[in-house]
């Protein structure tokens, strides 16, 4: 394939990601922004694998390989996975980038292509793209664990840690400059291999000290961090459409890091540095100190919505562990069909990631044009007859408004107590992932259903 095609082709890919970005920002249009996501990548692969020259062997067996990975993991895993998966993709563009620029560094035609600036320049490049990529892969690591309950949600605080940050910064630095330099004289194998150490650590240590409750914050920030890894990587190859397309990726998956810390009132340094989402943590008085609760039984809640002009329903995290947003959505339809206005309010940060809820309610086929974010629905709720809060904590929290001691104060939260009745389904009276009781469930006008929500609205179902 002739060099002008090549680019042409990669001036489509691009464009066709844009508008895959562009798609992806709305609900109606996103299936067909991963259409035009799927036809880019499709042709930008096109494009690449014709320009190959040899090796196409092993580079079939590798397409084949990570293709069969790929579909095996997008048939088996469960939409309540999603964040899970997320992570562990992210972790392998890291991974990807460390690779190739460990075999980048070694080709043995590097200092015959590359002399005095240029050369540094590449080193530089190379140097950047491994310790990108090494910090992406060893955090997404840990935000898979996490976000897989398979290591716990609290923050681990080490004592002086941020000048261990500082101190491992400074090492990389110091360490970038020992590996130009040997560079040029045929070494820097071994300061490549202690910055490869170090990020790995440096990226262990990050997510680690970062608490549950800013887990979506975490997951967009990898997302950032994979992109610009794909961009470094591009810079080692020359390859232009892996600049634009990591360029793309980093730059929006900072915008959306940005954009969750806002929904959280948090800086996106006090994110980094952590501390925030622990679960042993104070944050209000005990459940002896609020009061007792209220609890309803199946029936009692069905007889609630039935009496019901307006609902608002809002989903957390306990939705998507119950799988209850199919059964969330048959009630929705019966409620409706007794001419019941029924809406959804999500929080920008209910979940595990950015947009968990609507892509489990866009699995269930609600209605998109009844899902409403925060800032559109939270001032409705003075008019709202029920409210039914289905495992979520945090972001129905009134001490984030209340309680300036709060490790919550200043959230922004949906405020359904303001409302008629607020049901609030949950398994039990623990805290949610910020470690902080909540006053909402002693409130007169809230009332609890204790259970699985999956069984529970089973429950609610049938008696409607």
């Amino acid at each position: 394939m002739s060099e002008g095609i090549v680019t042409a082709s990669y001036v489509g890919a691009t464009i066709l990601f844009i508008l895959a970005l562009g798609g992806l920002s709305n609900q109606e249009t996103a299936r067909r922004g991963n259409l035009y996501g799927i036809v880019g990548m499709t042709i930008a692969l096109i494009a690449t694998i014709a320009g190959v020259t040899g090796n196409m062997g092993i580079l079939v067996v590798g397409l084949l390989l990570g293709g069969t990975i790929g579909l095996v993991l997008a048939k088996r895993v469960q939409m309540t996975e999603m964040p899970e998966l997320v992570a562990m993709l992210h972790s392998l563009v890291g991974l990807a980038a460390v690779l190739v620029g460990f075999a980048n560094f070694m080709d043995p035609e590097r200092l015959s292509h590359y002399s005095g600036i240029e050369l540094t320049i590449h080193d530089v490049e190379t140097y950047l793209g491994i310790l990108i990529g090494a910090v992406t892969f060893s955090g997404s690591i840990i935000a898979f664990g996490k976000l897989s309950g398979k290591i716990g949600g609290n923050p681990m605080i080490l004592p002086a840690r941020h000048w261990l940050n500082l101190g491992l910064l400074i090492i990389s630095i110091w360490l970038c400059g020992m590996f130009v330099d040997q560079s040029a004289a045929g070494g820097g194998t071994m300061p490549l291999l202690i910055m490869t150490a170090v990020a790995l650590l440096f990226g262990i240590h990050m997510v680690m000290a970062i608490g549950g409750a800013d887990m979506p914050v975490v997951v967009s920030m990898l997302n950032s961090y994979s992109g610009w890894a794909a961009s470094a990587t591009g810079f080692m190859l020359s390859n232009d459409l892996l600049i634009v397309t990591g360029a793309l990726v980093g730059s929006s998956g900072a915008i959306l890091s940005y954009i969750m810390c806002r929904a959280m009132n948090r800086k996106f340094l006090a994110v980094i540095a952590g501390g925030f989402g622990t679960t042993t943590g104070g944050g209000g008085a005990s459940v002896e100190e609020q009061g007792e609760v209220i609890a309803l039984q199946a029936n009692e809640v069905a007889a609630l919505l039935t009496e019901s002009k307006e609902v608002m329903i809002i989903p957390g995290y306990g939705m998507a562990v119950a799988q209850a947003q199919h059964i969330v959505n048959e009630i929705t339809k019966a409620l409706r069909a007794k001419k019941i206005n029924v809406r959804f309010g999500i929080h920008p940060v209910a979940g595990r990631m950015p947009g968990h809820m609507n892509v489990l309610l866009a699995e269930a086929k609600v209605p998109y044009d009844i899902v409403f974010e925060m800032d559109e629905i939270n001032d409705d709720f003075p008019d709202i007859d029920v409210s039914i809060v289905i495992g979520a904590n945090d972001i129905v929290n009134p001490s984030a408004q209340t309680d300036p001691d709060s490790p919550i104060a200043g959230m922004p939260v949906m405020e359904p107590w303001k409302g008629g009745t607020t049901i609030v389904l949950k398994r039990g009276m623990a805290t949610g992932y910020a470690g902080v009781q909540n006053p909402l469930f002693f409130k007169e006008n809230t009332r609890m259903l204790f259970g699985d929500a999956k069984s529970s609205l089973d429950e609610v179902f049938k008696n409607l």
